[in-house]
């Protein structure tokens, strides 16, 4: 991580967190590989996951090995950003953290 991108990340984390469209992720790993603070993981669908996808996410769940990235750790993110850049499904986006949502 360059020193221009350690400027963008949020200095507290958990602010916000990495949200994964099931239907888009296959499992390629850009978003484990790049994260500096390890917030994913490639790990398989259970079955009650399995079923809330389209059929078109089924079949390329099928293909890529029934393995999806998960945010295991989003507690951890800083919101740098460099995994929504580095998803080539474009399947992260960063939303902010319940706990962070104002009070109705």
């Amino acid at each position: 991580m360059t020193q221009t991108q350690k400027l963008r990340c949020d200095k507290q984390a958990g602010r916000m967190v990495p949200i994964i469209d099931r239907n888009r992720c296959e499992a390629r790993a850009d978003c484990v590989s790049i994260c500096p603070y390890q917030v994913f993981e490639i790990r398989s669908l259970t079955v009650a996951e399995r079923k809330d996808l389209s059929l078109p996410a089924r079949l390329k769940l099928f293909v890529h090995g029934g393995k999806q990235a998960f945010a295991l750790h989003a507690e951890a993110c800083r919101a740098c950003g460099l995994c929504v850049r580095a998803c080539p499904e474009k399947a992260i986006t960063l939303h902010p953290a319940v706990s962070n949502l104002p009070a109705k």
